[in-house]
């Protein structure tokens, strides 16, 4: 017997393990099914080699629960160990069985998995005792057992073992006992094991009977060990990746189209990834690619590995080349991992190039589906957008599609500006802009639909992008001014004429939360509607960007802009007008000449006190300047109410701005009930 203590320099390694080590106790199954492949690999690059003779039969990973005994044993028949390899690889933590293996047989080692030897150790964070049972494939070697129960101390004894390989025999902690339940170990093995190079077999395939299940005779593989993306494209079918997805993913919906990736200089690199359809909401599509090293399952957050907008791809990626930390929990920085996102980013936007230009009329079908992945891309790498920007389209309102420069050439005669720029009309809702959008149409205008969920700020880099060129919502202005051509068209009103329209509509406006209006006249011509109501592209865009983006709240709470535009040139705003100045004329004349006699005196008051410094200014020079504009202030407000009065009368203006309101989604609760009932007067 030998006895003597593993080769550490704190006696409190194993705390370290249980605690911080690994990132989930589960992870323990998964380092220890990858050792014993890797013995099984060795075994086979040995055979290859001629340096085992022995018929090597039957290369299953066994995985074995007995719940009785409280232990899980998982057992191979590859290399195994003499009581020698047990000191050298087991009894000297971190001391890595495989780096040494590949430096001795880098040219034809089958694949190693180990990288730190520090995975059998894993064990310690669910077993209160751990024994190896094993033995090595040299001739004549003897079976020995290695037994440690969580301190630094082990044996070593002789054992009893007819083959070659090991048995790991984890005696589970009382507080780990859902690792002895057959469901939860297959979960796992399904999690991390299932495509390992070996077949795993955890007991066997069950079957209806009597009324209850009982064991077959078949084994339970739980692994593919030739998964789909360890296969030539050429020996694949559509349909094999169709399955395979739907393996991987068996609630989504069928994928677009997919990448098979594959190349080994200057790094190794395989998998398959799938596009899949995205119309909104990012974040549901995250974390949908799954990372493997040498067929083992590392982690589905790879973020790390490849630009943002390409975690909203699915698939696996293998790669032996992606640094580990020792839970091979979470990726390191690394300069092939920046040369293996290149990679993948160019493999993606050749893809893409190569479908738009082989089948155009197919990727066009496809867009609404591509689009959000595309200008998140776009938005987020610039050399994807360097790539992508020869086939990311436009859509029209009519659904026609156009790559950005077939747009510009269509548009550039019609919509460019009196100042040379190039104006982009577009809506984000047909239904909601529909006027709007007949308006830009009858003046020669195309539309274009921007109704993801990214367009706002797609819109906002396109214009730092495209030269002399800008982008305007239809309901942002009046159609005369979206692309002003000249000054347009001029009123007639006289500015008095002017402020009582605006005070009579303005008047009327239902008060509402977060929101404000400012109401202006402009001759529209008389065709167009009485009054129209857009919003500031700036603001709308900013407070757009904000739901968007950190660090941009404070647009939120900003009140919405709006602007009531009155058509002084509609027959039903003139009524209102001839309207207000035969009920008004001879209430309003007097106020306003007196306010013009007040703001003469203000005028005067102001030239008198305008050299004069604040101290040197009169009590009484300062009680006559309040004076006045107390006055004028008590004459504004009597002139409202005189207007506010008019309009609270008149069914034109408040079915006009109702009309305007509801137009825009903005006719809501009582307001929309007032409507409804004036509506049926009306009709009366």
């Amino acid at each position: 017997m030998q006895k003597g203590n593993i080769g550490i320099t704190t006696e409190n390694i194993f705390p370290v393990i249980k605690k911080f080590l690994y990132s989930d106790h589960e992870i323990f199954l998964r380092e220890v099914v990858a050792n014993a492949v890797d013995a099984t690999q060795k075994l086979k690059t040995l055979s290859m080699r001629g340096e085992v003779k022995e018929d090597l039969g039957d290369f299953a990973v066994r995985i074995t629960i007995d719940k009785e005994a409280g232990t899980l044993t998982i057992s191979d028949r590859g290399i195994g160990m003499t009581e020698e390899e047990i000191d050298k690889y087991i009894n000297q933590i971190a001391f890595s069985g495989a780096n040494e293996f590949l430096e001795k047989y880098k040219d034809d080692a089958n694949a190693i998995i180990g990288h730190f030897g520090l995975g059998f150790y894993s064990t310690f964070m669910v077993s209160k005792q751990v024994e190896i049972v094993t033995r090595s494939y040299h001739e004549g070697a003897q079976a020995v057992r290695w037994t440690c129960d969580g301190t630094p101390a082990y044996e070593i004894t002789p054992a009893e073992r007819e083959s070659r390989g090991t048995d790991i025999i984890l005696h589970i902690d009382d507080d780990c006992k859902e690792f002895l339940e057959k469901a939860r170990i297959e979960g796992l093995l399904r999690k991390y094991c299932r495509f390992l190079p070996v077949p795993v077999v955890l007991g066997k395939k069950t079957e209806w009977k009597d009324g209850k299940q009982v064991d077959t005779e078949e084994d339970n593989v739980i692994n593919e060990t030739r998964p789909l993306w360890t296969r030539t494209p050429s020996e694949l079918k559509d349909d094999d990746y169709m399955q395979f997805y739907r393996d991987l993913y068996p609630m989504q919906d069928e994928p677009l189209f997919w990448i098979h990736l594959n190349v080994d200089f200057p790094f190794t690199l395989t998998g398959v990834l799938y596009f899949p359809k995205i119309k909104q909401n990012i974040d549901i599509h995250r974390n949908k690619i799954q990372l493997y090293c040498n067929q083992v399952f590392v982690t589905d957050q790879v973020d790390n590995i490849v630009p943002d907008f390409l975690t909203l791809l699915h698939g696996v990626i293998d790669s032996p080349d992606i640094p580990l930390n020792v839970s091979r929990s979470y990726l390191q920085s690394d300069a092939n991992v920046k040369k293996i996102s290149g990679y993948i980013t160019k493999k993606v936007s050749d893809r893409l190039q190569s479908i738009f230009k082989t089948d155009r009329q197919e990727f066009e079908k496809k867009w609404d589906d591509l689009k959000l992945f595309i200008h998140y891309g776009m938005l987020s790498e610039t050399d994807f957008y360097d790539r992508a920007k020869d086939f990311a389209l436009f859509k029209d309102i009519e659904g026609k599609d156009y790559t950005y420069e077939e747009y510009r050439t269509l548009i550039k005669d019609s919509q460019t500006d009196k100042d040379g720029n190039l104006v982009y009309l577009y809506a984000n809702d047909r239904d909601e802009q529909w006027a709007y959008i007949e308006a830009a149409k009858a003046k020669g205008y195309s539309v274009l639909l921007m109704d993801g969920q990214l367009d706002t700020p797609l819109v906002q880099m396109l214009e730092t992008k495209f030269e002399k060129s800008r982008f305007s919502r239809v309901d942002g202005d009046t159609v005369e001014h979206l692309i002003r051509k000249d000054d347009g068209l001029k009123t007639e009103l006289s500015d008095e004429q002017s402020e009582n329209l605006c005070a009579i509509f303005r008047s009327s406006i239902p008060t509402m939360e977060k929101r404000e209006f400012h109401v202006s006249v402009e001759a529209m011509g008389e065709s167009t509607a009485p009054l129209l109501i857009t919003q500031s592209e700036y603001m709308r865009r900013m407070k757009e960007v904000s739901r968007l983006q950190q660090g941009m709240s404070f647009y939120g709470e900003m009140p919405d802009m709006y602007n009531l535009v009155l058509n002084a040139d509609h027959r039903l705003v003139k009524k209102v007008l001839a309207d207000a100045e035969a009920a008004l004329s001879g209430q309003l004349k007097p106020i306003e000449a007196e306010l013009r006699g007040l703001e003469a005196r203000r005028a005067a008051l102001e030239q008198q006190l305008k050299d004069k410094k604040a101290e040197d200014i009169t009590e009484e020079q300062k009680a006559e300047r309040q004076k006045v504009q107390d006055d004028m202030t008590a004459q504004e407000q009597k002139r409202d109410a005189l207007r506010a009065s008019f309009a609270k009368d008149n069914a034109i203006v408040s079915q006009l701005i109702d009309l305007a309101l509801l137009q825009n989604g903005l006719l809501r609760g009582e307001a929309l009930a007032r409507f409804l009932r004036r509506s049926v007067d009306m009709i009366q």
